[in-house]
């Protein structure tokens, strides 16, 4: 270990620094944290959003997570990281799909946070990152063992970013762990999700009666567990994890989940899964279709067996949640 201060020993009651702490996932993450009695610092990429912290959060301006302004007194008393904020893709957005755009952000940016974290004396690093990294779906379960294979810019960004935290770990002695998650559903979900339930609701008929996919979830709440077990368990130190509801379902039962819990009949069609990737591919809307009828589906046995972890949640109550919440 080359690094001139030694990370400190957990504390059982850590100080937590959050990146993205007013995003979808970071701001459930912060309210479980102050429930349960932890201090938790919130990192702001712009003072105006302020207000959109959970109460209790201390607030960090650090500008731009490329460019970011860290200063010492910032990471005072903080045991673990939690960094969730990342360049994101955004489908139909030709701008974002830069490898460098996407590396300036999620990789040097990245960089930056751990050095700074390295310097502080910070104990754990938790990197939330993609199964992306794995690859963009097939027949199998993706394991934490298969070699990546990453096929955008976001994903290979990603990947990037947890080789350098592997090398930086390896360095300096700081504990970083990796986790990968699918797509990620609960109260506040944007995107294509929340359109899927918009859709469902207004009672439209959809053409997925014919898809057999499988597909894999993570339920906010149960994401949020499995990153509060990740702080404090010693086990994890060091490890990459995939996790997931660990109920895989398709399209068509995910709508039906869906329906369900609005007390709604699903109105469900068949067009061959062929014919529907072609229109949607005419129309420009190819990749949102490959999400909805892909299949990509992961193994999260690994931080079941090895943590103990069990999500708190099952499918169904996180759907009903989402649902409610909408």
């Amino acid at each position: 270990m080359n690094s001139s201060r030694k990370p400190k020993s957990l504390n059982n009651m850590p100080t937590v620094f959050i990146t993205g702490a007013t995003g979808f996932i970071g701001r459930a993450v912060c309210t479980k944290m102050l429930e349960n009695g932890w201090k938790v610092k919130g990192a702001l990429q712009e003072t105006s959003r302020v207000n959109l912290l959970p109460v209790g959060v201390e607030g960090v301006y650090l500008g731009p997570i490329e460019i970011c302004n860290f200063r010492d007194q910032d990471f005072v008393g903080v045991d673990v990281i939690i960094h969730l904020a990342a360049r994101v893709h955004i489908m139909g957005d030709q701008a974002v799909e830069s490898l460098e755009a996407f590396r300036k952000v999620n990789v040097v940016g990245t960089e930056r946070l751990a050095r700074m974290a390295v310097k502080a004396g910070v104990k754990r690093f938790i990197f939330v990152s993609s199964v992306k990294v794995n690859g963009e779906g097939g027949a199998c379960a993706y394991t934490e063992n298969d070699p990546p294979a990453p096929q955008d810019a976001y994903a290979i960004s990603k990947r990037e970013a947890e080789d350098l935290l592997a090398s930086i770990s390896a360095e300096t002695g700081i504990e970083t762990l990796i986790l990968r998650l699918p797509l990620v559903y609960g109260p506040g979900v944007k995107a294509n999700f929340s359109s899927l339930i918009k859709t469902i609701k207004a009672g439209l008929p959809l053409p997925f009666k014919g898809v057999n996919n499988r597909r894999s979830f993570i339920y906010l709440g149960n994401l949020v567990d499995a990153i509060i077990i990740s702080i404090t368990h010693p086990l994890a130190a060091g490890q990459t994890f995939m996790v997931s509801d660990g109920q895989d379902i398709s399209t068509a039962e995910l709508i039906k989940l869906i329906a369900l819990a609005m007390n709604k009949k699903p109105v469900l069609f068949f067009l061959h899964p062929f014919i529907l990737k072609a229109l949607c591919n005419i129309i420009g809307k190819g990749e949102e279709m490959e999400k909805l009828t892909g299949t990509l589906i992961v193994d999260s046995s690994k931080i079941r067996k090895l943590l103990g972890w069990k999500p708190p949640f099952s499918l169904e109550e996180g759907i009903r949640e989402t649902v409610k919440y909408l």
